[in-house]
């Protein structure tokens, strides 16, 4: 009995229609889920872009021209610009330094900022000196290691705090620059006051210092030059390291977290042997 019931049951099972009931599927309310389900993706890929704050473009590391989406080439262009110690004032002249493509430079023009002298430029004002249309030559500029305060008042955009400020960094320097480019460290003087300054004014009697080699330089040495600390000291050496030795001083640029912006300063303090 046992045996007949066992294979009435197994007929039963295959020879019944369990699933006979159909399915229906409501493609209004399917689509209404799945417009439900894009809008969510969309969401989730617009939180997970990264957010752009307004940045001066003369100061991309590569980090940040990274998630900018620019090139490694594009990127470099800018730092070998930026050696030289120039500086980017528009959109346009950012295009082309780096060559970034109209589509990209729309997408991130919008977050640049520049200083206010540069987008909101002061009237100018009358000043006491000496303008000429043909350039002083060396022997005709006065030593900057040697002028007096009033001698630097008579620049255009020198006033009394300016002046003794020049005065004040160079007494702090030991009472002589080692080379004009040290003027960017004085604060409040202006680029463009600069490169007036200098048509009048040289270093002519520079300091005199002991360069230190960039391929054998130790942490504690690296770290009396200016603009480095620890952390960047110890970068340049694990850089030199990888590299086998620097074979320029322009490849302090891809070290990580290097001052771009100072590094005319700190490659007077290094010589290559």
């Amino acid at each position: 009995m046992l045996l007949a019931l066992i294979f009435i049951f197994q007929l039963v099972y295959f020879y019944s229609d369990f699933f006979s009931e159909e399915i229906t599927i409501d493609e209004k309310e399917l689509k209404m889920f799945q417009a439900e389900i894009d809008s969510l993706k969309q969401l989730k890929l617009e939180n997970s872009k990264t957010e752009i704050y307004p940045f001066n473009p003369n100061f991309i590391t590569d980090y940040k021209g990274y998630t900018l989406g620019m090139s490694n080439a594009e990127i470099d262009r800018l730092h070998k610009f930026r050696s030289k110690n120039q500086w980017i004032n528009s959109k346009a002249e950012f295009q082309g330094v780096t060559k970034i493509s109209d589509s990209l430079l729309a997408r991130i023009s919008p977050y640049f900022k520049f200083p206010d002298w540069i987008t909101n430029p002061k009237p100018k004002k009358n000043f006491n000196y000496t303008k000429t249309n043909t350039p002083k030559t060396f022997e005709q500029k006065i030593d900057l290691n040697v002028a007096m305060a009033s001698q630097l008042r008579k620049v255009k955009g020198i006033g009394e705090k300016l002046s003794q400020r020049i005065v004040d960094y160079r007494n702090k320097l030991g009472g002589r620059f080692i080379a004009d480019v040290q003027l960017q460290e004085v604060y409040g003087l202006r680029p463009e006051v600069i490169e007036l300054l200098l048509k009048e004014f040289t270093v002519k009697t520079p300091a005199s210092i002991t360069k230190i080699d960039i391929n054998s330089a130790t942490l504690e040495e690296l770290v009396l030059i200016p603009h480095i600390d620890y952390e960047i000291a110890h970068n340049i050496i694990e850089m030199r390291t990888l590299r086998e030795g620097f074979k320029s001083l322009d490849e302090l640029l891809k070290v990580k977290d290097i001052p771009i912006n100072k590094i005319d300063i700190i490659e007077l303090y290094l010589t290559l042997e």
